[in-house]
């Protein structure tokens, strides 16, 4: 009777008591409660909403339906909504762990335009994401950091009520959204968590507003459970960064930490320095502009960068291999300018479907991605262009076939004209 009695009061709009919640997700996920009065109850939520207590225990049930990390270590993570070209983690992760902190981080895999940073990683050669628990944490405490995916002894409950969102229309639910996100990141067991919640035409959160009440929600549920927390509304109008892909995404993310990104690595550089800085800032308790000054050290003398190839060789990666990739024959297609002026905005979800249409990423769970297959931008908004020069190349290795019909639709996403513009700025708020 629980379900019914649970089922009945969410849909009249009434608040859910803790047991309620609590036994629902119990009873769900040991097989007791069926996927279609889990799907209902979703559904009850998206339409009526939680308060900020009920999220709460949602998530805790959520968290609690499997096994949970504990350190004794200073930990912090970074979590991203995730967006096109989105490869800040390959970054802000080690450097976190150059400046002293030990960075627990189960990451996931790429569906649709967004990209998964396990992906990205096992572009490496022999990089495995895959590790178990055991391991991942014997891998935090002698590298420093490590980058795995969840194992299916970390929140089951999420695993089975996200499939069941993905196909009952209820994903759009901040309730929803943050006890997925929470009780995940709380298993892990970090006592520092930063969010990076982004907004615009290549991200899930459309407007500011809707990032903005994500992110607030997102750093009110890890405050509750104890853990330190802050988030930064950022913006994904334009792919971050100029590649979007896999392997090259990589390969930019690796240029940032070898100090060899033309310009410094410009924007990219900075998000990435505050980001880590916020995590080094609260799990330290050391001022912003401290951490901030030893996050830009850490990255300038090459400890960063050591951290990575250390967590690399951790999982098995080689970047030895990881270079002799890069190198291997792919097929290209340029798209250049058709007339002068300036950059005035790159649609980042266009990018993004390009770079999917080219098999940089999955339309469904099982898809296999093509790892050098994706897109690397000439050009960024506010750049001058004159006609015939390059705009962007696109590019895979398994056939040429589309590539001139991916072509045109990347072409579509650029905007020139006469004015000048600014770029937008990255960061849009800051909840701290």
């Amino acid at each position: 009777m629980i379900a019914k009695i649970v089922l009945d009061k969410k849909r009249e709009g009434h608040a859910l008591g803790s047991a309620e919640i609590r036994e629902f997700i119990e009873g769900f996920t040991a097989g007791r409660i069926p996927d279609y009065q889990m799907s209902a109850l979703a559904m009850a939520i998206c339409c009526r909403g939680m308060t900020e207590r009920e999220t709460a225990d949602l998530t805790d049930a959520m968290r609690r339906s499997g096994k949970c990390l504990e350190w004794s270590e200073i930990t912090a993570d970074k979590h991203s909504t995730g967006g096109v070209g989105d490869k800040l983690s390959l970054i802000i992760q080690p450097l976190a762990a150059a400046c002293g902190v030990c960075v627990p981080s189960l990451t996931g895999r790429g569906l649709g335009i967004t990209g998964g940073t396990a992906d990205k990683l096992e572009t490496i050669p022999g990089y495995s994401c895959s590790q178990s628990l055991a391991r991942f944490q014997e891998i935090v405490r002698t590298v420093g950091v490590s980058m795995a995916v969840q194992t299916d002894e970390i929140t089951p409950a999420d695993k089975k009520l996200y499939a069941l969102r993905d196909v009952t229309g209820t994903v759009a639910s901040i309730p929803l959204i943050v006890a997925s996100i929470l009780s995940k990141k709380l298993a892990e067991g970090a006592g520092t968590l930063v969010f990076d919640v982004k907004t615009g035409k290549g991200a899930f959160m459309k407007t500011r507003e809707d990032a903005a009440a994500l992110a607030h929600a997102l750093v009110d549920g890890a405050r509750a459970a104890g853990r330190k927390a802050a988030a930064l509304v950022t913006s994904m109008d334009a792919p971050l960064g100029r590649a979007v892909g896999n392997a090259n995404e990589v390969a930019e993310a690796l240029a940032i930490l070898r100090g060899d990104a033309p310009e410094g690595g410009g924007p990219m550089t900075e998000l990435s320095v505050e980001f880590a800085a916020l995590m080094v800032s609260l799990a330290r308790d050391l001022s912003l502009d401290e951490a901030r000054a030893l996050c830009r050290e850490r990255l300038a003398d090459g400890q960063a960068c050591a951290k990575f190839e250390a967590m690399v060789a951790a999982h098995g990666g080689d970047l030895a291999r990881f270079e002799s990739l890069l190198g291997r024959p792919t097929f290209k297609f340029r798209i250049q300018a058709m007339r002068s002026g300036h950059v005035t905005a790159i649609d980042a979800e266009k990018v993004g479907r390009v770079a999917l249409a080219l098999g940089a990423g999955r339309e469904q769970a099982g898809d296999r991605i093509d790892p050098l297959a994706g897109v690397t931008l000439a050009v960024g908004v506010g750049d001058r262009v004159a006609v015939g020069e390059p705009l962007a190349t696109l590019e895979r290795s398994t056939d040429p076939e589309g590539l001139e019909r991916a072509a045109t639709d990347l072409f579509r996403a650029f905007e020139i004209a006469p004015e000048v513009v600014t770029p937008r700025p990255l960061i849009l708020e800051v909840i701290s």
